[in-house]
């Protein structure tokens, strides 16, 4: 197994704050993430002026502003975005951003990113699809709101533009902010991977460490989940965002349950060979036995430790006579 990619996704969790945003990329250093995610957009040319926030939205900001203000003001400019990528660079970790039209896809390539991420609420944008696709770099699709079919519709539109299908990765994702966990469906990552021959990972929203964890049992490749400073900051995402102490703390679990699932052979592993000798049972004496005896259940006994003869050998000593003589608890044996 290649090591689970995982995706610190600072979002707009910066609050349109570069120092924060800075932050945020030196504490996805340091709890080891892979990757700090960011999302570039342009409000004006993605939401309209009238557009209504989501709930989870109303629950987590400023109830008299609209969408379209909530999000201009975490809005992120070319420059801006260039100056992370800089600073991440510096920092040795990788840097992802979001790009949610045509000025910001070409942003994308421009700075030579590993992935282009595309979020699950463009995976019916014809436009942004066939833009990124022309690009033909590793992508990831985030699949959240969508059905099996709508997920084969947008592979076809990057495949025709372009995109070589062997190098996109989908995420299963249920786009609630926090996910309950009665409708995550993680079995899908399964269906997924079986339907489309492809890696598939999970972008999480969901509290807590439960859901990530299964998901890499479940073969998941990419781990992304929302990252904040603070969870009491304001903000859309923070609340559903794990903080540095927890986000570090889930990198350690997810190595673990990488190291756990092993190769799939079943066969003893070399920590517990050692202990085989010692847990085993070897047939030996019960009680006093004379040469010539029989040897019987009533004489012969099955105990620790296994270094005489196994006990699955049984059926090929019963009946047998002894050669020698034996006292309680002396090993069987074939001479």
């Amino acid at each position: 197994m290649k090591p689970v990619i995982i995706i610190a996704e600072a979002g707009v969790n910066h609050n349109g704050d570069m120092d924060l945003a800075k932050e945020l990329i030196e504490k996805a250093k340091s709890i080891n993430a892979d990757y700090v995610k960011f999302q570039s957009f342009i409000t004006e040319e993605n939401i309209s002026s009238k557009a209504p926030k989501a709930e989870y939205q109303l629950e987590t900001t400023e109830t008299s502003e609209s969408q379209f203000q909530m999000l201009k003001k975490l809005e992120l400019t070319l420059d801006q975005t260039k100056e992370l990528k800089a600073y991440a660079d510096e920092l040795e970790i990788g840097f992802l951003t979001t790009p949610a039209e045509k000025q910001n896809v070409l942003l994308v390539s421009d700075l030579q990113l590993d992935y282009i991420k595309i979020a699950s609420e463009s995976i019916t944008n014809y436009l942004l699809l066939s833009e990124i696709a022309k690009l033909n770099q590793k992508t990831i699709l985030s699949t959240g709101m969508s059905n099996i079919d709508e997920i084969e519709c947008a592979i076809k539109v990057l495949e025709k533009h372009g995109l070589e299908k062997n190098k996109l990765t989908l995420l299963h994702c249920n786009s609630e902010y926090p996910s309950p966990y009665k409708d995550l469906n993680l079995n899908a990552i399964k269906t997924m991977k079986e339907y489309f021959g492809l890696e598939v990972g999970l972008s999480d929203h969901s509290q807590g460490f439960a859901a990530t964890l299964a998901s890499i049992a479940l073969g998941a490749t990419v781990i992304e989940k929302h990252f904040t400073l603070d969870n009491d900051l304001e903000g859309p995402d923070h609340v559903s965002s794990l903080n540095p102490e927890d986000f570090g703390q889930l990198i350690l679990m997810i190595r673990n349950v990488e190291l756990s699932l092993g190769s799939g052979v079943k066969e003893p592993s070399t920590s517990e060979s050692r202990n085989i000798k010692y847990m085993r049972r070897s047939l030996v004496a019960k009680s006093q036995i004379r040469k010539g005896e029989v040897f019987s259940l009533q004489n012969i006994a099955a105990k620790r430790p296994a270094d005489g003869i196994s006990p699955m050998n049984w059926e090929q000593i019963e009946g047998t006579t002894a050669n020698q003589d034996y006292e309680i608890d002396d090993l069987i044996s074939n001479d």
